[in-house]
């Protein structure tokens, strides 16, 4: 049985794009929405519509019990998670198979693997992805520790194996100092995790984050889309992306998307998927893998051609891939940029009512957002408001398109990081695509400075 109603189990831009995707598939959709998103234009665009709790995302848009039981009522055939809430959850992705409900989305098993640090790393080295250098696991003996980071090259980073928001977490640059960091860094770890267990890696300075998108049909075929560049962060949060990267030839793309293509065809993957690198000094480095559709997916698009959440769909449908590697070209260049509706130096979310809003238009632009005039952003989610995604034949020539866009876009009544990105659009650094993970923050803090 074809899919024929898609319940889409998510809100904002995201939402909309699936409904637009569907319906240009003949596909009835459902949009399922919390009470403050009654108002949203996916909810008003949706052929039906059910409100399944409250404004916390907790009691509604994570609420799972009411996503089945929404999906039972208005007969939707299968789900599509979009990407941030219910995506990544195994344990979701299981209940909506068990209902006889179609999953637009990896298989659970793949979920849960890349979801575990550890698990993913071990699985993605077997599959012969590129690692970091470092231990295989807990390091506890200092004489196993010298050996490994000798192995590697100082600088090395010793990792608490439970940590996040970088405690327990020490960047030792000789073998005199690994010692008393371990130490440390153990019990750092112990003091906020109540896990003393740390590991050891080599440490990048400056690293580029580089994601190549992969396509897997589950039964052992996969393809590549090329790489995306999104090194322009702030506080591990994505800024602005784009495809190709200004860093990566042609032959290290063939070579490195062949490799994730393999991996993803060898495990058999089912569905959209990113590949997450670092890139230093030409050598990609994994660290994660993220098994569903991303935000930046429009700039593979705009270079490819390909609709990716089309694809998605076919694919839960039990279809082939729609396309051989050796039929995707790269044409081209694209930059998103990410519009949130916050304070574009200080970052304070500025939710309220839009008073007029006006997309960017023109040739190669497009804009992803649900926002309309008269349009109350609720302060309970995200604050992304629309994507701006812009192509040209040229990176320079996409520069330039986006500026003028930047211009044209007009959003009142809150405040938007569109200011930011126009400042950026000036940056030579950022002209010459020569930019670093950690160069946003560094400039940032400069012009507070």
């Amino acid at each position: 049985m074809a899919i024929s109603r898609i319940l889409i189990a998510n809100r904002g831009e995201i939402a909309l794009r699936i409904h637009r995707a569907a319906h240009e598939m003949g596909i009835e959709t459902v949009a399922v929405h919390s009470t403050a998103d009654a108002d949203a234009m996916h909810v008003r665009l949706a052929d039906h519509a059910v409100c399944i709790g409250p404004p916390a995302a907790k009691d509604s848009y994570l609420n799972v019990a009411a996503i089945i039981s929404a999906a039972e009522i208005a007969h939707a055939d299968a789900i599509h998670p979009g990407y941030g809430f219910l995506s990544e959850n195994a344990q979701f992705a299981e209940i909506v198979e068990s209902h006889g409900i179609t999953w637009i989305g990896p298989k659970p098993e793949h979920i849960r693997t890349m979801g575990d640090k550890i698990e993913a790393k071990r699985t993605a080295g077997a599959l012969g992805l590129p690692l970091v250098p470092g231990s295989d696991g807990a390091v506890s003996d200092i004489a196993e520790a010298r050996e490994i980071a000798e192995k590697a090259g100082y600088p090395v980073i010793i990792k608490a194996a439970s940590g996040g928001g970088g405690r327990g977490m020490k960047v030792c640059n000789g073998p005199d100092e690994l010692e008393t960091l371990i130490q440390q860094a153990g019990s750092e770890a112990k003091a906020a995790f109540g896990d003393a267990t740390v590991y050891i890696e080599k440490y990048l300075g400056n690293p580029r984050h580089i994601e190549f998108q992969v396509f897997g049909d589950g039964n052992g075929n996969a393809i590549h889309l090329g790489e995306r560049d999104c090194s322009l962060q702030r506080r591990h949060q994505k800024v602005l992306e784009e495809a190709p990267s200004p860093v990566i030839s042609p032959e290290e793309r063939d070579r490195m998307g062949g490799i994730v293509a393999k991996a993803m065809a060898d495990m058999g993957y089912r569905g959209a998927g990113t590949i997450e690198f670092l890139w230093e000094n030409g050598e990609f480095y994994f660290i994660e893998m993220n098994t569903r559709l991303q935000v930046e997916h429009p700039v593979t698009e705009a270079i490819t051609g390909m609709d990716l959440v089309r694809e998605q769909i076919r694919i839960a449908d039990g279809k082939p891939l729609s396309v051989a590697q050796e039929d995707i070209e790269f044409k081209g260049h694209a930059i998103e940029c990410r519009i949130n509706a916050e304070d574009p130096w200080t970052f304070a979310p500025s939710p309220g009512q839009v008073s007029a809003y006006h997309p960017a238009g023109g040739m190669n632009v497009r804009v992803d957002s649900g926002l309309y005039a008269g349009y109350k952003i609720p302060p309970y989610y995200d604050s992304m408001i629309a994507k701006l995604i812009v192509s040209g034949r040229t990176r320079e020539g996409c520069i330039m398109r986006l500026k003028r866009a930047l211009e044209e876009m007009v959003v009142s009544g809150v405040k938007t990081s569109i200011p930011l990105h126009q400042a950026l659009m000036n940056e030579p650094d950022f002209i010459h695509g020569d930019y670093t993970i950690k160069w946003l923050e560094e400039w940032l803090a400069q012009r507070q400075s």
